[in-house]
This record gives structure tokens, sequence and C-alpha cells, in this order.
């Protein structure tokens, strides 16, 4: 029996847990958390476990000024969850993920491997947050590979930045829970097993001072691949996200949390761990935690400029990664 729990206005949570691509079978609904809970809905084929994570990631999200959105999805316990997975968000540097994607789907076509200088480009991109790489292969892929790859990735709610602009794409948790479960699927029919392991080899390399997000309160000893991206502008303030897949120990699965209209960019970090500590302690019941994450790098003048609208002038040091 697959578990089925919504935190409130069960019907309406249906709505957006389709919306988010789970799949709702014959459930049994738990009994419904605070009036003032978000809605989160969650499946599981783990007796109690559904209901667990609804009420606890609903309790997280109560009264947070910021607008958040979350995916999840757990391979061994059979564990969805969603909530606001639709709603689209600037990407900052969570893309660059993408962008790799897509220059390995690309080499694939051509049947051919990444050039040293792909590489070094590539891991820059992915470990340091490096701008000046990311521009470099988004202009050499152009938005016709870019949109291949979300194609094959079945990404479809994602919508490349135009004019160059790469942290302007709009994305949602849903498309970026596609990505993620991808990455984690031997066999997955977009990437080579060798081109997946790449992907994650350099999400695990993420320098120390950007791995901080979803890994807060991983599983002691599982393997953790990252990519973070933050960005402030006149409207919606700063947007904070963060991405991650858990390997290890017999574990699998992948966190998406997505967020504007942060005050500060530590108020959205602060929520994003809050988050994750609930995600990682629900599916790890027994297991031993660590929170030993790292502060936020420094927000870095963004390469290549944001417009705040057509017309305007160009923000001041904008800042992203």
């Amino acid at each position: 029996m697959i578990e089925h729990s919504v935190s409130r206005r069960g019907r309406a949570a249906l709505g957006v847990a389709v919306a988010a691509g789970v799949l709702l079978p014959t459930a049994v609904t738990a009994t419904p958390a605070a009036a003032a809970d978000p809605v989160v809905t969650c499946t599981s084929v783990t007796p109690g476990l559904a209901a667990k994570l609804s009420k606890d990631l609903g309790v997280a999200l109560r009264g947070r000024a910021s607008s958040v959105a979350v995916s999840l999805y757990d391979r061994k316990t059979g564990t969805s969850c969603a909530y606001r997975a639709a709603s689209k968000y600037d990407s900052a540097s969570v893309v660059k993920v993408t962008v790799l994607g897509a220059l390995l789907y690309d080499a694939q076509k051509q049947r051919r491997t990444l050039t040293a200088t792909e590489k070094n480009l590539a891991s820059a991109m992915i470990t340091k947050s490096d701008n000046d790489s990311t521009t470099k292969l988004w202009r050499q892929l152009g938005v016709t590979k870019v949109k291949a790859f979300l194609t094959a990735t079945k990404m479809t709610q994602t919508v490349p930045g135009s004019g160059g602009y790469w942290g302007l794409t709009q994305i949602t948790a849903r498309d970026q829970a596609r990505l993620l479960s991808m990455l984690i699927t031997a066999n997955n029919g977009v990437l080579t097993e060798a081109n997946r392991q790449y992907v994650l080899y350099l999400m695990r390399a993420v320098v120390p001072s950007q791995r901080w997000g979803v890994p807060a309160g991983a599983p002691s000893g599982i393997g953790v691949q990252v990519k973070n991206g933050w960005l402030p502008r006149a409207t919606h303030a700063w947007r904070v996200h963060s991405i991650g897949a858990f390997i290890g120990g017999g574990r699998s699965y992948t966190l998406t949390v997505l967020s504007q209209d942060n005050a500060t960019m530590n108020d959205g970090v602060n929520t994003i761990q809050s988050i994750a500590r609930i995600v990682h302690r629900d599916l790890n019941p027994g297991v031993a935690l660590s929170d030993t994450v790292q502060p936020p790098a420094a927000p870095q003048e963004a390469v290549p400029a944001v417009p705040e609208a057509p017309g305007k002038a160009l923000v001041t040091a904008a800042t992203r990664s």
C-alpha cells in the first residue's frame, strides 16, 4: 500500500502533487496538520513516513516570509514530497548542472569525449561556481543545444535565460528533481554511465565554502553531491537555492529547495538548511547525522551582469553564484 499524506486541504493538494509529477494511487490519508501549516504533499510505500514528512515540513515552512519550493525523492523508501514544485524561480547558479548536462549530452551525440579545455571549464563551473567558465560553455552550446538536453530529460517547465543571461533561466523544483533523478539512475537514457558519474563526481568536489544548503544534517558517511545558487535583485530580494543527491550505504535520494523573497542571503540559507535537516532525519531514523556545513561563500559580481528590466540600467555590482 502506498501511503499518501497531505498537510491540509487534501483535494487541492492532490492537484499540486500531480503537477509535480508525483503518482498518487489509492491512498490512506493521514490526519491534517495544523491549519497554519503550508500544504506539503507526500507519498510513500513506507508506513507512516509520508504523514511524518508532510507534518514536519509543514511546521518548518510555517510563517516563512520567503517563497519556498521543495521536491524530494527517495528511492529506498519509495517516498516523494512536493511543495509549490511547479512555481518558477530565477535559476542563479543551480543552472550550471543543467549546462554541464547539456555539454555532455551534445558531446555524446557527436560521439566524442570532452576536450581538455571543456573539462577545465566544467570543473571550475561546478566546483567553484565560476561564472566566466559558465558563460563560455553557455555561448558554445547556444540555447538550441540547452533546449535539446531539457527535452531529453523531460524538464518541460525550464526556460533558458535569453540574451546570454543564464542566471535568469526559469526553473522549477519539479524539473530540478527530474534532473537529479536522472543523475542517480543508471541506464537513464539521457547520459551514459561515464558521463552521469562525471557530473556526480564534480558535484561531490564542490569547494568547502559552497557546501551549505541541502547537505545540512545528512547521514554521516553518505556521498553528498550539491550545487547551490544565490542572486539578489530589486524584485523578490535574494534568491537562494540548493539542489543535492545523497548516495551510499544503500541510500539514494535527492532534495531540491528553491527560495526567493529572502531579506538576506543567510535567511535563505537558514530556511533551506532547516528543511534539509528534517528530510535527512525523517529518512534516516536511528542513523548518525552530520551537521557540519560550511558558511556561504562571499557573494561575487555577476558575469554577465543581470538586467533589472529591459531598457533600464544594469544593477551595480549585482551578485550571484
